[in-house]
């Protein structure tokens, strides 16, 4: 029987963290928007547990000015634990414990706003010539079966290429997304022929949709070496993924679960709503309260 071949494994995540967040003023003029909290956890703090618990060992924030709060989100706090201790608070003590030895981190500050190709390339010396996970810190996915980076990383581990995570979205609100034109070669993959920046919905290719999850190789990270600022000075994946996907293989896994983008105060709302409908402790409290005021 032949042998299925052996890619390098993906260990490291890049997180970028650097937008202004300027939809959700004034509640992130002094809070990054990342750590806007879903029920009782910040935004971010999903998305690192997801990267984890698929085998993530190392985690690069790309930061920016005003981030600090993410950065001491990750760290320990002496002060704080002392303070629990004191009062017997054991169970809180190991749960913030947790919290900073969940993976390593590193953070590398964007000092301007260049695109989130830009941000990417911020970490290129942490990451080298490996394969990585790129993951944008505002878009929420849940699967507790198989979540939305393993069903990435799998499809990567199949053919050893650079893998876009996509989300079925309703043709009239293509416009709002990057869209992959693509031969579907499984249940959830596609290998893509091209992509296509917000287009119309008349025109869109498909409806599948790029969110903020990529498997990027040393190839892809390459090309986004290479590319130009747009008109607007900024370096973006998007443009990078089209150069690129002409002359390399690219593959989308359209993933499977619930998806909020946490960019958008609906999205953000959304996502507080569902996941306080699964939370264990209140959750048929908070059915009733949702009744009451529907």
């Amino acid at each position: 029987m032949q042998k299925s071949p052996v890619y390098p494994p993906v260990r490291k995540a890049i997180i970028a963290v650097a937008g202004l967040g300027t939809r959700f003023l004034p509640a992130t003029k002094a809070i990054p928007k990342e750590m806007l909290p879903v029920v009782d956890k910040p935004v971010v703090q999903y998305i690192v547990e997801e990267a984890v618990a698929a085998g993530i060992q190392e985690i690069i924030f790309i930061t920016a000015l005003g981030k600090r709060a993410l950065e001491d989100h990750f760290d320990y706090n002496f002060e704080l634990s002392y303070k629990l201790k004191d009062k017997g608070k054991f169970e809180v003590l190991e749960e913030m414990k947790q919290i900073s030895d969940l993976a390593s981190f590193a953070y590398v500050r964007q000092p301007l706003q260049r695109g989130d190709g830009h941000a990417i390339l911020m970490a290129k010396h942490l990451v080298q010539n490996e394969p990585v996970a790129v993951l944008f810190g505002d878009d929420l996915t849940y699967n507790p079966k198989r979540s939305s980076l393993r069903q990435l990383l799998d499809v990567y581990e199949t053919y050893g290429d650079s893998v876009i995570a996509t989300y079925k979205v309703p043709r009239a609100e293509t416009k709002s997304y990057g869209i992959i034109d693509g031969v579907k070669v499984s249940k959830q993959v596609y290998e893509v022929k091209s992509f296509v920046e917000k287009p119309d919905p008349k025109q869109a290719p498909s409806t599948e949709a790029a969110i903020g999850k990529y498997i990027v190789t040393p190839g892809l990270m390459k090309e986004l070496e290479s590319a130009k600022p747009g008109k607007d000075g900024e370096i973006r994946l998007a443009d990078a993924l089209q150069s690129y996907v002409k002359r390399h293989a690219v593959y989308a896994c359209s993933v499977e679960g619930e998806r909020y983008d946490c960019g958008s105060k609906l999205g953000w709302l959304q996502a507080n709503v569902a996941f306080a409908l699964k939370n264990k402790e209140f959750k048929n409290e908070f059915k009733k309260f949702l009744k009451s005021v529907s």
